[in-house]
């Protein structure tokens, strides 16, 4: 279809920020807005200056027969800032107290407009880590592996206790829950991750750490690597927890459920804050 200028701008736009690390040919471009591709590296080039003005990602070229281009979303680090410190004044909320040390997230989770920028946050940090699947613990932390995965264009590999019939062969480990020292058994069917992958795990809360050890344990048995860990949010406590490298949003520095206090701060993801939007 023949467009103007204006109407290829709107619909260049739309497509990269739905096709994220995707590399698209010029001569997709060319061909469905029949223009020269001088035109259409113009209209690129106008793009990604108000990607990159605005914060929102750049748009990086790859020369050659196979090249093309590829929008890489990325955040303003203010409006990060910003939007964590909103998120850190949500959860102090006191009703949001759950016995054994745990809080109320779920309208959190279930905010599909945060739960978007919360997973491009953590898709800028990852994004040059070469991230081949994302992997979650069913079900609370579904949502925002999906808006990670989605912001990095990779598939999502979900992690369960019980066995489902659909899902075909599993691969099975126990492991030890950090925080109730209990043995438990966490699954994976063998079709939802391809071996040698590069995975980046995603999980809402970590206490003591032993559900993303159990799934840090998963992923070898694929013949697989860890390109990274990003929780929501991490309790702080004395006790030694089981993961060492990982990144967090926020971080529940104190709670006490006697006098109904709670004390959410930022995360460790702003120790070194550049990698946001460099």
């Amino acid at each position: 279809m023949k467009y103007r200028r204006s109407g290829r701008l709107v619909d260049m736009t739309n497509y990269f920020l739905t096709h994220p690390h995707q590399q698209i040919p010029l001569s997709y471009f060319s061909e469905s807005y029949d223009s020269a591709k001088s035109s259409i590296s113009e209209d690129i080039s106008i793009i990604k200056e108000v990607f990159e003005y605005n914060r929102l990602g750049t748009i990086g070229t790859t020369a050659g027969a196979s090249g093309g281009v590829t929008f890489i979303p990325t955040v303003d680090l203010t409006r990060t800032e910003s939007l964590i410190d909103e998120l850190c004044y949500r959860l102090e909320d006191p009703e949001r107290l759950l016995p054994g040390g745990y809080l109320y997230m779920m309208d959190v989770i279930g905010d599909p407009l945060l739960t978007q920028d919360l997973g491009r946050i953590f898709a800028s940090k990852f994004r040059k880590s070469k991230v081949d699947a994302v992997m979650t613990m069913a079900t609370k932390g579904i949502p925002l592996a999906y808006s990670v995965a989605g912001h990095l264009n990779v598939p999502v590999s979900i992690v369960r206790h019980e066995h489902r019939i659909t899902e075909g062969s599993l691969v099975s480990i126990n492991y030890v829950s950090g925080s109730q020292k209990r043995i438990q058994t966490m699954s994976l069917a063998r079709r939802s991750l391809a071996p040698n992958s590069n995975v980046l795990i995603i999980d809402d809360f970590m206490k003591a750490g032993g559900t993303i050890r159990g799934m840090m344990d998963l992923v070898k048995e694929f013949q697989s690597t860890i390109a990274g860990i990003g929780v929501l949010t991490e309790a702080v406590h004395h006790e030694e927890k089981l993961v060492n490298e990982y990144v967090s949003l926020t971080k529940l520095s104190e709670m006490d459920i006697k006098s109904k206090k709670i004390k959410v701060v930022r995360g460790s993801i702003f120790d070194n804050p550049f990698y946001l939007q460099d």
